[in-house]
């Protein structure tokens, strides 16, 4: 039966919250924004902007004369912009040329009207690097709900892609796998998406299962991936919950190919929780592409 918001107690909701945030942290995205990155000498990172299907979208373009080798491009997870990333770029040796895009509705990026799908998202990346003049092969590093739109870019423009480093990424099949397995986090999901998401939140929730079937028909990944994988839950996330989640990740390595590398004593927000497992990941990805 539908959860019916006016007959929820805002007391007896507190747990439902905590679960529905954890659920969303562990498996889909980080709810919780960032704040802007501040250089060390004090000074805002300023953006660069690219016009992509006539709108700006705003990114962070990080460089150096010693960069060499694949431009590492990262895509954030769900609710976060650039800022989540500042932990990693601090630790990423200079030989590294580094590209963090805002989708639309984050950061300094405005909205967009229509759908939000993975395909899109990967569309505008596309024609973002191509207008800021960043060649491939690129390293494609991706959280939570980034992570998926990263791997669907990788199976749309493979002879881009050098290899992949995937932080916790959001299953192509998660709310359908929730809606069948676990029915009540599925919709509690829902009340989130209703009370607690902002307008670009929900058109990524919404759109998150568009366009993967096709997808899916495209030639296997054979870029070299590794899957960063979080070892810290609540403890108030259920056994059943857990189970499930460890499931969809197994099935994440057959899709991709990945090597799995846990991370102790990390959350989801892997990036922030352990940027020098991020940054060995990138740098051995990176090393075997040359």
């Amino acid at each position: 039966m539908p959860l019916d918001q006016r007959n929820l107690n805002p007391d007896r909701l507190l747990p439902w919250r905590r679960t529905t945030l954890a659920l969303l942290g562990l498996a889909l995205a980080a709810c919780s924004g960032t704040a802007p990155r501040v250089d060390p000498d004090g000074r805002a990172d300023a953006p660069a902007v690219a016009m992509v299907a006539g709108a700006p979208i705003s990114f962070r373009h990080h460089a150096t004369p010693q960069a060499q080798g694949p431009v590492v491009v990262f895509q954030s997870g769900l609710g976060d912009d650039h800022a989540t990333w500042a932990a990693v770029l601090r630790q990423l040796p200079a030989q590294h040329e580094a590209v963090v895009p805002d989708r639309p509705g984050y950061g300094a990026s405005p909205g967009r009207a229509g759908t939000r799908s993975a395909c899109r998202i990967a569309e505008e990346q596309h024609a973002l690097l191509r207008q800021a003049g960043l060649q491939p092969p690129y390293v494609l590093v991706g959280h939570s709900l980034g992570g998926l739109y990263q791997y669907v870019y990788a199976r749309m423009y493979p002879q881009d892609v050098a290899g992949l480093v995937l932080l916790d990424p959001t299953h192509p099949q998660l709310q359908a796998t929730l809606e069948q397995v676990q029915p009540a986090a599925a919709a509690l999901l829902q009340l989130a998406r209703q009370t607690m998401f902002s307008p670009a939140m929900a058109q990524e929730f919404d759109a998150q299962a568009d366009c993967l079937q096709q997808v899916e028909r495209q030639p296997q990944l054979k870029a070299p991936t590794v899957l960063l994988a979080s070892t810290e839950t609540p403890v108030y996330m259920g056994e059943g919950l857990r189970t499930m989640l460890e499931d969809l990740r197994q099935d994440w390595l057959r899709r991709s190919g990945a090597t799995l590398a846990r991370v102790p004593g990390s959350g989801h927000q892997i990036q922030q929780d352990a940027p020098h497992a991020v940054v060995s990941a990138i740098e051995a990805v990176a090393a075997s592409a040359l």
